[in-house]
């Protein structure tokens, strides 16, 4: 047998079968009591029918082809002994709708992920693919776009896998603290205390991927550092992962003044979204003015997500959608 689903045709466009060889993996394909099958079903519109070891796609000639490219795409990451769950499901719906859109595509045949100590992290969406590509091939990268699109999980992801396999010698992550001016003197507490609350998401993404005691000991040992921007100022950073997070709040003097921080054998992601900039009114972004002065400038990559690539809570892609429209609308 072949060692991959087959596609049988009947009444193409609006109906098609898959063959499946290994009816072992099917209860994990289809999910418990069938759950992977409804997710698909409610998200594109189809019809999915058990037949044996095949399984009978009905619905427009759209939505059957991606239900067809996500249920093979899924099938053959059991085959490789990686798991399904809910967001694998989602992952492969976004990334047959985006094969399916660019027939160039070929992202669940690239290794579009990291490992870390706690479990993989892999790309659920075209543009995270792209970022994951982006991080890897290039020194210097932008992350592009709205909350809860990855951004700066996958960044830190990049940045855990490189020093786990001692390609770079530590990570240093860095955001802006209370808007630009980083103004922490009025806040009770040592330096720590007063900077943590604004570093709490970095903290929280490194936590999904190192145990706890890896985390506190590499602190210790400085191998791992989180800092506010200030911090970076008069520094050269060689050999370390640096992540700048939330960089629309820097101004245009930070902004420069943390690129020109890179060092030999350094890699660098700023992440920010530039419709949530919290500067005081008439100020740049610093991420915008960089933007501009490095556009065309080698070995820089710049990746922007959208709504569509929101991989929190479906609501909050519905979020975000409502205020962008909202704002569209008022500028017209």
């Amino acid at each position: 047998m072949s060692a991959s689903p087959t596609a049988i045709a009947d009444a193409p466009g609006e109906r098609s079968q898959l063959e499946f060889d290994d009816n072992l993996l099917l209860p994990l394909l289809y999910g418990e009591r069938d759950a992977h099958l409804d997710q698909i079903e409610r998200q594109l519109g189809v019809a999915l029918v058990p037949r044996g070891n095949r399984l009978v796609i009905s619905g427009s000639a759209s939505a059957t082809e991606i239900a067809h490219l996500a249920l093979t795409n899924l099938y053959e990451r059991l085959k490789h002994g990686d798991e399904v769950d809910v967001a694998a499901v989602d992952a492969a719906l976004r990334f047959a709708q985006a094969e399916r859109d660019d027939k160039n595509l070929s992202l669940w045949r690239e290794d579009v992920g990291f490992r870390t100590r706690k479990r993989r992290i892999a790309a659920r969406s075209a543009a995270q693919a792209l970022y994951v590509k982006a991080m890897r091939e290039h020194e210097l990268v932008f992350g592009l776009g709205p909350a809860g699109t990855g951004k700066t999980y996958l960044a830190v992801a990049a940045a855990v896998d490189l020093l786990m396999t001692g390609r770079v010698e530590r990570i240093i992550l860095s955001r802006p603290a209370v808007e630009a001016g980083e103004r922490l003197g009025f806040l009770p507490g040592d330096l720590r205390e007063k900077v943590d609350p604004y570093l709490r998401p970095l903290f929280d993404a490194l936590n999904d991927m190192l145990p706890a005691d890896q985390i506190a000991k590499r602190m210790g040992t400085g191998e791992i550092e989180v800092a506010p921007l200030a911090f970076m100022r008069g520094r050269t950073l060689a050999r370390a992962f640096v992540i700048l997070d939330e960089a629309q709040n820097t101004t245009p003097m930070q902004m420069k003044m943390f690129l020109t921080r890179i060092g030999e054998g350094s890699r660098m992601v700023v992440t920010g979204d530039p419709s949530q900039v919290d500067l005081p009114p008439q100020t740049k972004s610093g991420l915008a003015d960089a933007l501009e002065a490095v556009a065309g400038v080698g070995g820089i990559s710049v990746v922007r997500f959208a709504e569509k690539d929101v991989v929190r809570h479906p609501l909050v892609a519905k979020i975000v959608g409502a205020y962008e429209a909202r704002d569209k609308k008022a500028k017209r």
